[in-house]
């Protein structure tokens, strides 16, 4: 007879999935005195969203990881002080096992192996409770109901209340009608057209908003071949990439996660669904990177570790990501002088350290080079046709009280915030200087303003030195070659063309004669 003990640490496999996530709430709910700790590594059958009832209550914890790693599996019953493992982590759905069947061996076999060893070497597991399948055998429940079981819910009723839930809920896991149609190699078969089963089932999914539909029919509702996940709902780029998906009618959803939180950027992505995703978060600092001299843990947070983490978590998940970045981290050398049409490349070194801001997004830049899911878009000195927006560069130069007068490549965000939706609808990757072609100084840009917009318009210059006096952060000033961009997208106008037809021009207030 097996010796009677009370757990005190529970490690349970696979909690994320549909029956171990009940059984893992029920006993972090039921059993506070028990510490529960899930491992799972969040595979295609599971879903934080499973465990949200338990994520906040001090006696649960959850690990991402996968059983078949012995360091991890045992690492964590050592420093867990583990003493009982429920095992319910496995590769299922029989039919995949038909394709993928190396998965199945590896997750089912390998990490059960993986698990019983660790149990083995520490010598601390009191109790090991595998949770496998009745599918090899016609189980007889005799020995259930000898401990007090009894059937509440008919088969063909819990069946029905469960299909029910899937069809309310179609949003939780999203489309499952591909889970129960027959396998792949069954439906090549001639003459193959599907039980009736089958296809009353999946008429109940025809009328959930997630429905797979042929394009082609009469009257079929539209399907949308994108749909993006952004981050930066409340900054300006942000902002304006969700109009120019509505004005497209491409789907989208904002993250709700932060960015160094890796648990919450993997929930954003199981509940959207993202075809690509968009990061236009990070820190510049408000009221300009000055900001960032004195919160540079805050800075590195977000622009370091925030932009490697959601990077990282796409690329886990297999999706692009376009990391709206900057171009604020050359300035002019002796290679590229001020004023000789010589710009920097994408494949150049940056060359500015003078501000911290600029200091940590060439850090990023430089790692982010090994992840090849990552589209990085050098945005500089961004400008709108919103003349009232304090980030807008011509509203700030129109601002100050003096401005220096060096020529920059610069960034009309109404041209190519629209080409970066496009840029990602061709899955286009790597690092791109992300400006209109050419420069335009200080001194250029206001004269416009006061050509367009207010003829009594007056400013004052002074020098860089004179600059650095007011300034706690020197300012980079460089020139970007855009010729990468320009062949991409040959209708790209020049910094100048692309001033007047985005920004001036539809805020004309001088007549033009």
């Amino acid at each position: 007879m097996a010796t009677q003990y009370k757990p005190k640490n529970i490690l349970i496999t696979g909690a994320a999935g549909f029956i171990a996530s009940h059984v893992a709430i029920r006993i972090v709910q039921k059993y506070p005195d028990y510490k529960i700790v899930v491992l799972d590594k969040l595979d295609y059958c599971s879903n934080l969203k499973n465990l949200l009832p338990v994520s906040s209550l001090p006696n649960f914890k959850f690990v991402k990881g996968d059983i078949a790693s012995a360091d991890l599996v045992n690492f964590l019953l050592v420093t867990e002080n583990i003493d009982t493992i429920m095992h319910f982590a496995a590769q299922t759905h029989v039919d995949n096992s038909f394709g993928n069947s190396f998965e199945f061996t590896k997750n089912n076999i390998y990490g059960t192996h993986v698990l019983l060893e660790a149990c083995k070497v520490t010598g601390q597991i009191r109790r090991f409770i595998h949770v496998s399948t009745d599918e090899r055998y016609f189980l007889d429940d005799e020995k259930l109901k000898s401990l007090g079981w009894a059937e509440r819910t008919p088969w063909e009723e819990g069946l029905r209340k469960t299909m029910e839930w899937y069809v309310a809920n179609s949003d939780y896991w999203g489309d499952v009608s591909g889970a129960l149609l027959p396998h792949p190699r069954t439906l090549m078969m001639p003459g193959y057209e599907g039980s009736e089963e089958i296809k009353g089932i999946l008429s109940q999914f025809n009328s959930s908003p997630t429905n797979i539909v042929d394009a082609t029919s009469e009257g079929a509702p539209e399907v949308h071949a994108f749909k993006f996940l952004i981050y930066g709902r409340t900054g300006w780029i942000g902002g304006l990439l969700g109009k120019i998906c509505e004005k497209q009618g491409i789907p989208y959803a904002y993250g709700k996660g932060r960015l160094e939180n890796r648990s919450s950027l993997i929930l954003d992505i199981q509940t959207v669904k993202p075809t690509h995703v968009f990061n236009a978060a990070g820190v510049t600092g408000r009221p300009n990177v000055d900001w960032c001299e004195s919160h540079k843990p805050d800075t590195i947070r977000a622009n370091v570790v925030g932009t490697l983490t959601l990077a990282d978590v796409c690329r886990e998940h297999g999706l692009l990501m376009l990391n709206y970045a900057t171009g604020c981290i050359f300035e002019y050398d002796a290679q590229h002088p001020e004023g000789s049409g010589v710009g920097f490349k994408e494949e150049d070194k940056p060359n500015f350290t003078g501000s911290f801001y600029s200091k940590t997004k060439a850090m990023v830049e430089e790692l982010l080079k090994e992840y090849d899911n990552v589209c990085t878009l050098r945005v500089r000195m961004p400008i709108t046709s919103d003349l009232t927006n304090p980030r807008n560069f011509i509203t700030k130069i129109s601002r100050y009280n003096k401005v220096v007068n060096i020529p920059n490549s610069m960034t009309v965000l109404d041209e190519l915030l629209p080409i970066s939706v496009e840029m990602a609808k061709r899955n286009l990757r790597g690092i791109w200087n992300f400006t209109n072609p050419g420069v335009v100084s200080h001194n250029e840009i206001l004269e416009m303003y006061k050509q367009y917009i207010d003829p009594s318009f007056k400013w004052t210059n002074f020098t860089l030195e004179e600059q650095a006096k007011v300034i706690v952060a020197p300012r980079s000033n460089n020139e970007m070659d855009a010729t990468k961009l320009k062949n991409e997208f040959p209708e790209l106008l020049s910094i100048k063309d692309s001033l007047i037809k985005y920004v001036f021009e539809p805020n004309r207030k001088v007549s033009a004669n």
